[in-house]
């Protein structure tokens, strides 16, 4: 038995027309690598796509790859993530089953208030179920009401995916996202397809055995690219587990530190000698300067490695700051802020929901949605309006 494990694609992430390139070159190579090492079948686990409703180019790329996987008789089996998941319960990913290119395998029915979940038989006998990712970590209700036994007694080769953080093998600089713990899991499976957190992981437990993450097909932001470099996934044959490497574009990173230095210093140090046609540059600047943060001319060096070819360059001074600011620096995140705004304002309004935490950042999720490539206004705002109502009459019918 040999098939391969994508997670967390996210085409249509990056902002810059260029990254989004790569993203797609990404997958494009992540399938043909599973085609040309005559996989049985795919397993996709989950954020194929960035958003509910992504472009239309990103959607007809998927289905034209997936169409070559078919070809070659190969299956493809995937679940919903946090990010192409929408409200309410619609996908766009319900296109790749209504084209029989692949079969999503949370399948199931509610019985005595527990979820009981079907597999999916793949021709090599291998069973698959999985559970769907939501954002704000709504996916916890499944996994709470979740009969694990039923799932516990199947015999046979099993694989459970999911697309979740938990609680053994988030990182430390991801110790503030939600995630819940190992145990949500049934035991006994063979191979854990997990997705969401955007790390390279193997853990191993008692009853729990090839729990794995492999990372994000292509980082998705500037930090992924500073930590990864380069995104990848795995190929599982007969027990045996290879993280195959994607590389789309060399990195070159450059390190600041002006701290205690004048703005002078720091622009005659601001220099970048490295070899960087064709390759994506990242800058990173810190330290407390004595001066003006604006006053040190990274666009001069910018301007520099595009002369020099650059792929593309990408800029991060979240940690540079100015002498006479230092007593009102903010250490805290964008998302820390954010969540610790709705733990202060919690419970001021009568609201029927069992969270009312995961129920805001749910809502913000589905507002702060951006429009779709060639999307109208007006249109823009009746899927907004129509997803937020969806999403409400969920979460109340959740209560």
């Amino acid at each position: 038995m040999k098939f391969s494990h994508i997670a967390d694609v996210h085409l249509g992430n990056w902002r810059e027309p260029k990254m989004k390139e790569l993203g797609t070159l990404a997958f494009a190579k992540a399938i043909d690598q599973s085609i040309k090492e005559k996989v049985d079948f795919i397993l996709i686990a989950g954020d194929l796509f960035h958003t509910a409703l992504p472009g239309i180019d990103y959607v007809k790329l998927v289905i034209r790859k997936l169409r070559e996987v078919k070809q070659k008789g190969i299956r493809l089996y995937y679940i919903a993530g946090s990010h192409d998941y929408s409200p309410s319960g619609k996908t766009m990913l319900d296109i790749i089953e209504e084209a029989d290119l692949g079969i999503c395998v949370m399948k199931g029915k509610v019985e005595d208030e527990k979820i009981r979940l079907e597999f999916t038989k793949d021709e090599t006998g291998a069973k698959i179920t999985g559970l769907i990712g939501r954002a704000g970590m709504l996916e916890r209700k499944y996994y709470e009401n979740l009969d694990l036994k039923s799932l516990e007694n199947e015999e046979g080769f099993k694989i459970f995916m999911f697309h979740t953080a938990l609680d053994e093998l988030k990182p430390e600089h991801l110790k503030e996202m939600e995630s819940s713990p190992l145990s949500f899991l049934p035991k006994g499976f063979d191979y854990y397809a997990g997705g969401h957190v955007h790390i390279v992981k193997k853990h191993e437990a008692k009853g729990y055995k090839n729990v794995i993450y492999p990372g994000p097909v292509f980082p998705g932001n500037f930090s992924e690219l500073e930590k990864l470099r380069f995104g990848g996934f795995y190929i599982f044959k007969d027990g045996e587990l290879e993280r195959k490497d994607i590389h789309v574009k060399d990195v070159v990173i450059k390190e600041f530190d002006f701290e205690g230095k004048t703005t002078e210093t720091a622009n005659s140090e601001l220099e970048i000698k490295e070899d960087v046609k064709d390759k994506i540059v990242l800058i990173r600047a810190q330290g407390t300067i004595k001066g003006k943060t604006t006053d040190i001319n990274f666009k001069k060096l910018i301007e520099d490695l595009w002369e020099r070819e650059a792929y593309h360059v990408l800029k991060n001074t979240s940690k540079l700051k100015s002498e006479e600011f230092k007593k009102i620096q903010i250490k805290s995140t964008a998302e820390d802020i954010e969540s610790n705004l709705i733990k202060e304002h919690l419970n001021q309004t009568n609201h029927g929901f069992t969270s009312e935490e995961n129920a805001t950042k749910q809502l913000i999720h589905t507002l702060s949605q951006e429009k779709n490539e060639g999307e109208k206004a007006k249109d823009y705002e009746n899927r907004i309006k129509q997803e937020t109502k969806e999403l409400l009459e969920t979460l109340m019918d959740n209560t």
